[in-house]
């Protein structure tokens, strides 16, 4: 793991933006496509600020959602839908890029379409799990990332890439969330996290090395890279 500690939310932004230019260029080179998973919070804020000054292909990109809030679109709590109105005014990005959670249905049905778009889109069958080339993860004050709780049966799923959650101590309840084996087979699995509130967090997950979600995000063939401002990481040595 590759803890990064710079001055201030700047700093983390600057420092986001030159990783993801870096795999973005490596995976359009050798794939002809960037595939990459959002998460909701502050990362929305951070890439909107980092994207429009990166020197990148964006036509190349594939944006996928690592979870997403069982609501509308223009709901405050979709994630598709804050990163559509703050993204696509701002950059060259198209609607299309966004391969967005279909949440007619169940909770239980749209996670199993999201599976299927996920695998349709990497081309892949449904035995073989695919792999992003970045997924950009938050994680919140009870140590969850994704949509996946402390103490959460979810956290032992091996079989979906794609799980329904309807029981998220979290509101709102119903959500759809990427699983540890699809996270965990991700080319770089990414936080980005500025601010004290998130320092005692990020030491017991990232230093004390507690059994939490986020600490459960240990990339199998891939890199987990931990970006933070010097008010996070103030316990880390």
């Amino acid at each position: 793991m590759n803890i990064i500690v710079v001055k201030n939310e700047a700093a983390v932004i600057e420092r986001l933006k030159k990783e993801i230019e870096d795999r973005a260029e490596e995976a359009v080179k050798t794939r002809g496509v960037f595939r990459v998973g959002l998460s909701g919070g502050s990362l929305v804020n951070y890439l909107s600020t980092a994207i429009q000054s990166m020197k990148v292909d964006l036509s190349k990109w594939q944006l996928f959602f690592c979870d997403e809030r069982f609501v509308a679109e223009n709901d405050n709590d979709s994630t598709y839908g804050v990163y559509k109105s703050t993204l696509i005014p701002k950059t060259s990005l198209k609607e299309e890029q966004f391969i967005w959670i279909n949440l007619n249905g169940t909770v239980e049905e749209c996670a199993q379409d999201y599976e299927k778009k996920i695998l349709q889109e990497f081309d892949m069958e449904a035995s073989v799990v695919p792999r992003f080339d970045l997924l950009l993860l938050g994680m919140g004050p009870d140590g969850h990332t994704c949509s996946l709780f402390p103490g959460h049966k979810l956290l032992e799923e091996n079989h979906k890439l794609i799980a329904a959650i309807e029981d998220s101590p979290k509101p709102p309840p119903k959500r759809v969330t990427m699983t540890l084996p699809l996270i965990n087979n991700a080319s770089c699995c990414l936080f980005a996290m500025c601010g004290e509130g998130k320092a005692e967090m990020v030491k017991r997950v990232f230093v004390d090395k507690e059994p939490l979600p986020a600490g459960l995000v240990q990339p199998t063939n891939g890199d987990l890279i931990c970006i933070l401002d010097e008010a996070a990481g103030k316990y880390v040595k």
